[in-house]
């Protein structure tokens, strides 16, 4: 769920940044529409493998050779016989959740390293909070922001990534890299040099750097 005022605080922080402001996640693009419409901001989905532009323009890079609908069949009828297991092909990429079935992870991440090895090493395993995803090689959040920061209004800035996953440690190593400032959320060990104890500090933060505090 979304805070009431977590779009307005965002927005703000984008005009204030002259737009150098980017949703980084994990899901697909098309989700996020759904839940957080921030026109204008750019979004990197599905790890990076998927970028909306600032206009609105969608690209979306595939692997080649990789059957996801295979894959997918498997996992759906992995699905039916296994409660609480839930399958989503974003379209470049597949993941298996076991949030309703946290009795069935070590089962979820065995079967989709056996999926991969199946399919073909232009896959690689991301784990994440109660999922496990197959996506092409090469792809992560650290390089959808070495890929943001190449471009306008983003160039010769200093990065600043927020993240509460353990997807987002790509993302730390990078901005870690290039000088930049990267924060945590939550408890758990990371790269990360700064830390927020919680989405509320979090919230606190950026009212503060928005002015609306």
């Amino acid at each position: 769920m979304v805070h009431d005022d977590l779009p307005h605080l965002i927005m703000r922080l984008h005009s204030l940044a002259s737009g150098a402001v980017s949703l980084i996640t994990g899901r697909a693009v098309s989700d996020v529409e759904g839940f957080l419409p921030l026109p204008g901001i750019a979004v990197a989905g599905q790890h990076g493998l998927e970028m909306r532009n600032s206009a609105g323009d969608i690209s979306v890079g595939r692997s080649p050779g990789a059957d996801f609908e295979s894959i997918e069949t498997e996992l759906t009828n992995v699905a039916k016989r296994h409660s609480g297991l839930i399958v989503e092909h974003k379209g470049g990429s597949i993941a298996l959740h076991y949030r309703s079935a946290p009795r069935l992870a070590g089962y979820a991440h065995r079967l989709m390293s056996e999926l991969r090895s199946k399919h073909g090493p232009e896959l690689v395993i991301q784990k994440g909070k109660r999922v496990v995803e197959l996506k092409p090689v090469g792809t992560d959040k650290g390089t959808a922001i070495e890929s943001l920061m190449r471009t306008k209004p983003f160039k010769g800035r200093i990065p600043v990534f927020v993240g509460d996953d353990v997807t987002d440690e790509a993302g730390f190593a990078l901005v870690n890299k290039m000088g930049g400032h990267s924060i945590k959320v939550g408890r758990g060990g990371s790269v990360a040099r700064w830390r927020l104890r919680d989405v509320d500090d979090v919230r606190e933060w950026l009212a503060e750097a928005v002015g609306d505090s």
